[in-house]
């Protein structure tokens, strides 16, 4: 078969002929049989796309030759592979896998996490702390500064122009105001224990107010104020603290934690040392003020007295008394007049009384009610005595026919009422009885016992 140009014949003495597909394909498997890289490098050429992806490049140097990675990291990693946003020139190391892309036959560093390296990573830890002590509130506290210390800590080193520019504006401000210093290194290994030593020694020696200082410097050399030892110190202080580090762009830890930020060392000697002249001419404009009031009060004082001097009460206290008595002679015709007036009521009232009391006396309601009873009784017994009459008679009409009927006028005539001992039926019949009965008799007057000896048939019913 004659060999096409798509698809030419092997060579059994040339190396196999591959097409452009077929070796992105294979470099691509190679790619991925390398597994997850880590590459340090410098960020250059950092881009967010609108898609969301970030594209950059890593740079090295090695023996003059400069190389350069391609890096991506996709939108659904950005968030999860950097703890701090990317920033150009960051020397970091990324982690992820190659990645060939075939239509163009370029590769790059699919990136799934980038850790900072050196001061980079000191970067990382800073943020942390920050978010840390954040989230504690250590940043929210800002204590007054007091208006007039009796003496103000400062922690810097005495060598250092921080130190002189302090001293400086208090010869401006106020020349000689009591000023205690706490000497300590303000860069280098252990500056930030020793600063810390040093605020805590300053707060239990009684100041009012400390000052944390220290002049410009790159950010290695401020490092010491973005410790966390620094911090601590400064939020267990019980007095104000003012941080007062390196020139105005540059923040530090310390900054955060403190009551009130300077920018600079001398802009924290104008927050705590009071300015002498601004206060002497305050004085000065209350001097004047108090003395102004004094005046305008002593000038209302004598327009008083030059007033009641010319009183009339005052001049002449006949007219008073004058006043007075027709006052007076006044008060007592009224008075005179309105105790006659009130006599007269009086007198009225009382006649119109006595009237009402001879009228209402008690001897004549009592002579009136007596006749009212007497009568009352005389009404009430008549009807009683008729009753009682009428009663009477019934009474007697009754008697007569029950003495008429009574058991005991018929035995008042000779007759007896025979029973037997113990029954009270009497007994009309000798039916029933025997000889030895015991018998009652109840006579007119009194009550015969006997026995009953024998019965007899009466004749005269045979």
């Amino acid at each position: 078969m004659t060999p096409t140009a798509s698809s030419p014949a092997p060579s059994s003495r040339g190396p196999e002929i591959l097409k452009v597909s077929e070796l992105n394909e294979r470099l691509k498997q190679l790619f991925g049989g390398m597994g997850r890289l880590a590459v340090e490098g410098e960020v250059v050429g950092l881009k967010r796309a609108a898609s969301g992806h970030i594209y950059f490049s890593l740079k090295d140097r090695l023996r003059g030759v400069e190389s350069v990675l391609s890096c991506a990291i996709w939108r659904s990693q950005v968030a999860r592979a950097q703890k701090q946003p990317l920033k150009e020139g960051d020397r970091v190391v990324a982690h992820g896998k190659l990645d060939l892309y075939g239509p163009r036959g370029s590769y790059s560093l699919i990136v799934e996490r980038v850790e900072a390296i050196g001061l980079g990573a000191l970067l990382v830890q800073l943020e942390e702390l920050k978010r840390e002590l954040a989230e504690k509130g250590w940043f929210e506290r800002k204590r007054e500064l007091p208006r007039m210390p009796k003496m103000i800590g400062v922690v810097t080193s005495r060598d250092t122009a921080a130190f002189q520019d302090f001293l400086r504006t208090r010869s401006l401000r106020w020349p000689g105001y009591p000023v205690r210093l706490a000497h300590t290194p303000v860069q280098g290994p252990g500056a930030a224990a020793e600063i810390a030593r040093a605020i805590d020694a300053l707060d239990k020696s009684g100041v009012d107010v400390i000052v944390v200082t220290r002049g410009g410097g790159s950010l290695e050399d401020l490092w010491a104020f973005n410790e966390r030892v620094v911090a601590e110190a400064i939020w267990a202080c019980s007095v104000p603290v003012v941080s007062g580090v390196g020139h105005e762009t540059d923040v530090t830890l310390a900054d955060y934690v403190a009551d009130q930020r300077a920018h600079t060392p001398t802009d924290a000697g104008q927050l705590v040392i009071p300015d002498r002249s601004s206060l002497e001419e305050r004085f000065e404009r209350v001097w004047n003020y108090l003395v102004q009031a004094m005046d305008s009060l002593l000038l209302r004082r004598e327009e008083r007295l030059e007033r009641l001097g010319s009183a009339r009460n005052l001049r002449s206290a006949d007219w008073i008394l004058a006043n007075r008595l027709e006052h007076l002679k006044g008060l007592g015709r009224r008075l005179q007049q309105a105790t006659g007036h009130q006599m007269k009521e009086r007198q009225t009232a009382l006649r119109f009384a006595q009237q009402a009391l001879a009228t209402h006396a008690p001897a004549r309601r009592l002579e009136r009610d007596t006749d009212r009873v007497r009568s009352l009784a005389r009404r009430l017994t008549q009807p009683a005595k008729d009753r009682i009459t009428r009663d009477q008679n019934r009474l007697d009409l009754v008697a007569g026919r029950l003495e008429a009927f009574s058991p005991f006028a018929v035995l008042g005539r000779g007759y007896s009422i025979t029973r037997i001992a113990g029954s009270t039926a009497p007994l009309t019949s000798t039916q029933a009885l025997a000889s030895g009965v015991e018998l009652e008799t109840r006579l007119s007057k009194g009550l015969l016992r006997s026995t009953l000896l024998a019965v007899e048939e009466d004749p005269s019913k045979s």
